[in-house]
C-alpha cells in the first residue's frame, strides 16, 4: 500500500504537468500527427532520428489536412493560401528573436554564417544584395565567362570522359552518378572561382572519390547537432561523450581547407588578372569586393572578409553541386526508362543552330537558346517536381505577434515563436494541381497554355517549390537550371542511355535526399553524327 501511494505521489505531478501543458497550449486545436504531439517533442524527434520524417508528414497531411501539429511548439503546413504564402512570402524569420532557435546554423562554415545559415532576414538581405545580380537569369544566360567555362568543361572533360566508357571491360557501361556530381561541382566552382582556380573532379577520379566520401559520410550524423545542438554540446562537455564522431569534424575541416585553397587561387588570379575570360572568378571577385567595402565602413579587419567569403562560397558550391547532381541522376534515370521521351528530346536538341558535338568544340549554343528549348525545360521541371533534391521541411519561426494559418474556413491561431514549415516533397504531389502527381510526365509542362490563368499560376509558381519562395528562395536557382540543361543537352546530343542497374534509386528520407544507393549503372549507345 505504501509503495502504491509513493508511486501515485511520484506520477501525479508528471501527469498534472502533461495535462497543464495540453490545456494551456494554443496549438491543441490543431490536428495532431501523434497523440503525444500536443505535449512533447519526443515523438517528432524520434521520427527524425529514424530518418522517416518526409514519409511521416505525407501520411499525417493525407489523414489530417493541410495544417498539422508535430510538437507542442511546431506545426507543418501543406497549402499555399494560409500556408507558404503567409510564411515564406510573408518573410517569417529563420530564427527566433534571441537566436536560441536557428535550425540553419548547422550550415555555418569556418565558424561564420552565410546567406543560408543566417537566422535574421535583414542580415540575409544585406548579403544577398552583394550577389543577386550575378546570379540573375539575365546575367547567367548571357555571361561570356560562364559560357567559356562550360564550353571547356563539356568539350575538354565531360565528352572525353563519356567516350572513355567504351574502353571499359563492359563497353559503354558506367556509373553516371559520380560523373554528374563531378560535372556539377566543376561548373559551379568555375563560375565562383574561375576555371583556372576551380575543381577538376571529372579528370581526377581519385580526388572525386576523396571528396564524395568526405561529403556523403557526414549525412547520417546530422540529427544531433542540427535538431538538438544544446544537448549535443552538453553531453560532450559534461560526460565526455560525442554524439557525433570526431572524424566528422575532420571531414568538415578537410572540405573547408579544400575550399580555402580555391579561394587562395582565385585571389591570386584577381591580383594578377585573368589571362582568359574563363578564368574570371565571377562570384568570388564580386563577393570579395562587396565584403571589403562593407568591412571598410565598419572598420573591420580584411582577414574577417576572407573568412566570410569562404563560408559563403562553400555553402554555394556544396548546395550547387549536390542538389543539381541529385536532380540530374533522376533526369537520366527517368529518360532511360522512357525511350519515347528520350527520342523527342533528342529531336529538339538537333534544332540547335550549334550542336553540342565533339566536332563543334569550342563552340556552344547560346545560353538563351538552350534555356528556350521547351521540351528540355519540361524534362528538367518535371524531375524537379517529382524528385525535388530538397523534399524536406524548411523551418521558419512565427512572428512575435502570432499569425493565422489554414484556409477554407479552417484556420488556426499560431502564437509567436512557433516552428512552422512546409515541404516541396508534399506540395508537389497535390492532385488538384498536378493530376497523376506520382507519374513522371514532362508533357504536363507543355500543356500549360491549355489551362486557365489560375491553374497555370498554381502549377508554375504557387505550388512549384523546388527552389523555395519569398525573399530567401534559392539565390543560385538560375545557375542550377543553366548547368543542368547544358549537361543533359550534351549527353543526349551524343548518346542514348539505358538502365543496367538502378537498385536503390529511391530517394532517401532526408532534408536533402539523394538516392539510397549512390550508384546508377547505365549503358551508353553512341548516336550517328
Amino acid at each position: 500500500m505504501q509503495l502504491a501511494t509513493i508511486a501515485v505521489l511520484l506520477i501525479a505531478p508528471v501527469v498534472a504537468q502533461f495535462v497543464y501543458q495540453y490545456w494551456t497550449n494554443p496549438l491543441r486545436k490543431i490536428p495532431a500527427a501523434h497523440p503525444l504531439a500536443h505535449i512533447t517533442s519526443l515523438w517528432i524527434n524520434y521520427v527524425r532520428w529514424r530518418s522517416v520524417e518526409n514519409a511521416t508528414l505525407k501520411r499525417a497531411h493525407k489523414d489530417l489536412g493541410p495544417i498539422v501539429c508535430l510538437g507542442p511548439n511546431e506545426v507543418s503546413v501543406n497549402c499555399v493560401k494560409g500556408g507558404i504564402r503567409e510564411i515564406y512570402a510573408g518573410g517569417f524569420e529563420k530564427a527566433n528573436l534571441n537566436e536560441t532557435f536557428n535550425w540553419y546554423a548547422f550550415f555555418t562554415n569556418f565558424g561564420e554564417s552565410n546567406m543560408f545559415s543566417t537566422g535574421r532576414n535583414k542580415a540575409h538581405s544585406t548579403r544577398k544584395r552583394m550577389l543577386s545580380n550575378i546570379y540573375s537569369k539575365s546575367v547567367i544566360t548571357a555571361s561570356p565567362a560562364l559560357l567559356a567555362q562550360v564550353s571547356a568543361i563539356v568539350y575538354d572533360r565531360l565528352l572525353p570522359r563519356l567516350a572513355c566508357a567504351f574502353s571499359n571491360e563492359n563497353p559503354g557501361v558506367l556509373d553516371i552518378n559520380p560523373l554528374l556530381n563531378a560535372t556539377t561541382m566543376d561548373i559551379v566552382s568555375a563560375y565562383i572561382f574561375g576555371l583556372k582556380s576551380s575543381s577538376n573532379l571529372i579528370d581526377d577520379p581519385k580526388q572525386l572519390s576523396w571528396f564524395l566520401d568526405l561529403y556523403n559520410s557526414r549525412r547520417s550524423f546530422n540529427f544531433w547537432p542540427q535538431e538538438l545542438p544544446a544537448l549535443t554540446s552538453f553531453v560532450k562537455k559534461w560526460f565526455g561523450y560525442r554524439l557525433v564522431p570526431q572524424w566528422v569534424d575532420k571531414a568538415n575541416k578537410d572540405i573547408e581547407d579544400w575550399t580555402d585553397s580555391m579561394c587562395e587561387r582565385a585571389a591570386k588570379v584577381m591580383s594578377e588578372g585573368a589571362a582568359h575570360v574563363a578564368d574570371t572568378p565571377v562570384v568570388y571577385e564580386q563577393l570579395s569586393g562587396a565584403l571589403a567595402k562593407e568591412a571598410k565602413k565598419a572598420g573591420k579587419d580584411k582577414k574577417d572578409c576572407k573568412i566570410l567569403a569562404a563560408s559563403e562560397v562553400l555553402d554555394q558550391i556544396a548546395a550547387g553541386f549536390d542538389t543539381s547532381g541529385i536532380t540530374l541522376t533522376y533526369v537520366i534515370h527517368e529518360l532511360s526508362r522512357n525511350t519515347q521521351v528520350q527520342t523527342r528530346l533528342r529531336q529538339e536538341l538537333r534544332t540547335l543552330s550549334s550542336p553540342i558535338l565533339p566536332s563543334s568544340s569550342p563552340s556552344l549554343p547560346d545560353g538563351k537558346a538552350v534555356d528556350a528549348l521547351p521540351y528540355l525545360h519540361a524534362v528538367i521541371w518535371e524531375t524537379l517536381r517529382l524528385h525535388p533534391a530538397i523534399p524536406g521541411p524548411q523551418p521558419r519561426v512565427s512572428p512575435p505577434q502570432g499569425c493565422r494559418l489554414g484556409s477554407d474556413g479552417n484556420t488556426y491561431y499560431i502564437p509567436g515563436g512557433v516552428r512552422v514549415s512546409a515541404s516541396a516533397g508534399l506540395l508537389h504531389l497535390h492532385e488538384d494541381v498536378y493530376p497523376q502527381a506520382h507519374k513522371w510526365r514532362p508533357e504536363r509542362w507543355l500543356e500549360l497554355e491549355q489551362l486557365d490563368e489560375e491553374k497555370r499560376r498554381d502549377m508554375e509558381n504557387r505550388w512549384f517549390w523546388a527552389f523555395g519562395s519569398g525573399g530567401r528562395m534559392c539565390v543560385g536557382s538560375h545557375l542550377a537550371v543553366y548547368q543542368m540543361k547544358y549537361i543533359v543537352a550534351t549527353l543526349y546530343s551524343n548518346y542514348t542511355t539505358a538502365i543496367v542497374d538502378d537498385t536503390g534509386i529511391e530517394q532517401s528520407d532526408a532534408y536533402t535526399a539523394p538516392p539510397k544507393n549512390s550508384e546508377l549503372l547505365i549503358k551508353l549507345q553512341r548516336l550517328d553524327s
